[in-house]
């Protein structure tokens, strides 16, 4: 399995931006797909899941600016991410894993992108 991650940038604070990360090796379809953050000096955090059939979650302090979307026919999984603030500064990471799996395992991980937002 290889997650290829892409997109990420510097951008000003209240900017946007859209990460990608290309699949492969895998029935991207059939899997949940996370993405995942990584800020200087902190612990990693989950940012927001989609499964197969489309079913979104988020972090409570990203749901309102942060959309998770995927294209299967792309195996593509994107995160649009809006009002960007600096504190959203990190390295950005996507993840797979099969459905059915426990939520905090995650075997598949692609490279990370950074994002990092000015003030």
């Amino acid at each position: 399995v290889q997650l290829q991650a892409s997109g990420g940038g510097l951008v000003q604070a209240g900017g946007s931006l859209r990460l990608s990360c290309a699949a492969s090796g895998v029935t991207f379809s059939s899997y949940v797909m996370g993405w995942h953050r990584q800020a200087p000096g902190k612990q990693r955090e989950l940012v927001a899941t989609i499964t197969s059939g489309g079913t979104t979650n988020y972090a409570d302090s990203m749901k309102d600016r942060f959309t998770i979307s995927r294209d299967n026919a792309k195996n593509t999984v994107y995160l649009q991410m809006n009002t960007l603030i600096p504190e959203d500064t990190a390295v950005y990471y996507c993840a797979a894993r099969r459905p059915f799996t426990p939520s905090d395992k995650w075997p598949y991980w692609g490279q990370g992108t950074l994002v990092t937002v000015s003030s």
